[in-house]
């Protein structure tokens, strides 16, 4: 994932900023004591996660489901997923993994948001085909999409079909002005959607901390360098706070310029986890030994 790369991530300041206001107010209408934790990578592609696999791994995505409980699934970004397609991916995983799908481009990026009923109606038909495995769905807008096509954003979230979960992420910096983001985020809230939160060194904009729902949606793409490790540390402390105030759902997707360090930093990030929160996620193992650098 080469979005928001640096040429030097030692010159970034990865602090994570303060919640907006919202957030804990949000938080606070949540209600009971559930609280729902996927890690995973962005893609099981041996070539990208070179060193993950043993040899001889037949299938890459029967192997990774026993290692991770989820996936951030790119692929249906690129082309469209038939049921059947779907009902394959399916049975190649366990009861409790779950599929985080990426809505296709076709509506994101070539369509833009325009006569999409059709490709949704598609889309949705197909990733349904997960069931209770359907964690939730995402678009990602193209960096050039900005505010003032936000009507176009309102009538697909009107239009979405509301037993599909789903989260949104807009890309252009004109979004996050103060003004665009709060409309942009008041739309979410009313309709239940995530606001996909993105950390990645070249954007700090996007890392904007504003849940509008009791579910957190974050994108993390590691630097390759030192501070992965610590910038993980962070984010447990700041998940630990959003918990105690009512956080029902963590989907933490794991990213790195370079794909192959991703299982080593998820290994690190779940072991974190499960000794705060008392969870028994699966560590994953890489097949050879590496080292994050």
């Amino acid at each position: 994932m080469k979005f928001g790369q640096v040429a030097d991530p030692s010159q970034i300041d990865f602090t994570l900023p303060k919640d907006h206001p919202k957030t804990q107010e949000i938080l606070g209408k949540s209600k009971g004591n559930d609280f729902n934790i996927y890690i995973g990578c962005a893609k099981w592609n041996k070539t990208d996660l070179k060193g993950f696999y043993p040899k001889g791994t037949k299938d890459e995505l029967k192997y990774y489901a026993t290692q991770f409980n989820s996936i951030e699934l790119n692929a249906t970004f690129y082309s469209l997923p038939s049921p059947e397609q779907v009902l394959k991916w399916k049975e190649k995983t366990p009861p409790n993994f779950k599929f985080f799908p990426k809505i296709t481009n076709t509506v994101s990026h070539f369509r833009r948001l325009i006569n999409v009923t059709d490709v949704v109606t598609d889309y949705a038909t197909s990733v349904l085909n997960f069931g209770d495995q359907l964690g939730m769905v995402f678009l990602q807008m193209h960096d050039n999409f900005k505010p003032k096509d936000f009507d176009r954003v309102g009538k697909f979230v009107k239009d979405w079909p509301k037993e599909v979960p789903l989260a949104i992420e807009v890309r252009s910096a004109e979004w996050f002005e103060e003004e665009n983001f709060e409309k942009f985020s008041q739309l979410l809230e009313e309709n239940n959607i995530a606001n996909i939160i993105v950390d990645t060194a070249g954007r700090r904009d996007m890392l904007h901390m504003r849940l509008t729902s009791d579910t957190a949606f974050v994108r993390y793409v590691g630097a390759n360098a030192d501070s992965d490790y610590a910038r993980l540390d962070d984010w447990l402390e700041r998940i630990k706070l959003w918990k105690e105030e009512g956080l029902k759902n963590l989907y933490f997707f794991v990213h790195q310029n370079v794909e192959l360090a991703s299982p080593l930093l998820s290994a690190y990030f779940i072991e974190k986890v499960n000794k705060e929160f008392r969870t028994e996620i699966h560590v994953p193992v890489m097949a050879e030994t590496k080292t994050l650098f």
